[in-house]
């Protein structure tokens, strides 16, 4: 069944479409998980453990999130390839409307999401290149390892290239599972360039605030 949706194009699209949806899913849960820094210590560092009494279910959504990503990257690079063959050299750029501008973004803006994910899961999971990093104590050490200015900024520059995404993607997968002008009379993408910008925003907040000292 795989194989065949691969196979075509439109197969390969929705198969992005798809992929993507469940990507969108764990991004607006993280980050809901993300703002509970707001609620204090206790309320992050009890919804982290609670993640880790589930640890059947934890790897579960790992495991589903990384054949996500997987067919993602796979099937945005196939089809990125094949429109560049097909399409003819033109003598004028094409024009930089934001979603032009966001469309030709997307690999090198997919690239350094993945750079920043491993990074992060190094960062705030497994204590790389953090100052002071205690296994448990997840409150703790997003205040202390987001307080360097260099890595604030790195958190927030990705939360933009996020957001970014997020408008592309979602308005991509819309047209793909045919939800388009036709369906929406137009009104669609100032709402996913609300949802991009909410994302970006609620993503960006974590660090600003630590480096404002409003946290911790």
């Amino acid at each position: 069944m795989l194989g065949e949706l691969w196979r075509s194009t439109v197969g390969r699209k929705a198969l992005v479409a798809a992929s993507g949806l469940v990507l969108w899913t764990w991004v607006v849960l993280h980050l809901l998980g993300n703002l509970t820094v707001f609620s204090g210590g206790a309320a992050l560092d009890g919804y982290a453990a609670a993640l880790r009494r589930v640890p059947a279910g934890l790897w579960a959504v790992r495991a589903l999130l990384a054949a996500a990503t997987a067919v993602h990257v796979a099937g945005v690079t196939s089809l990125a390839c094949a429109g560049r063959a097909a399409r003819p050299r033109r003598a004028m750029p094409p024009p930089r409307t934001p979603s032009a501008v966001a469309a030709r973004s997307m690999r090198a803006g997919g690239a350094l999401l993945l750079a920043f994910v491993v990074y992060h899961v190094l960062h705030l999971t497994f204590g790389v290149l953090h100052p002071r990093f205690l296994s448990g104590h997840v409150y703790d050490n997003v205040v202390v390892g987001l307080r360097p200015t260099w890595v604030a900024a790195v958190y927030v520059a990705a939360a933009a290239i996020v957001g970014l995404h997020v408008f592309h993607g979602l308005r991509a997968a819309m047209w793909s599972l045919g939800l388009g002008r036709e369906r929406l009379g137009g009104r669609g993408r100032p709402v996913v360039a609300m949802l991009a910008a909410a994302v970006a925003a609620g993503f960006a907040a974590v660090p600003v605030a630590v480096l404002a000292g409003w946290v911790g």
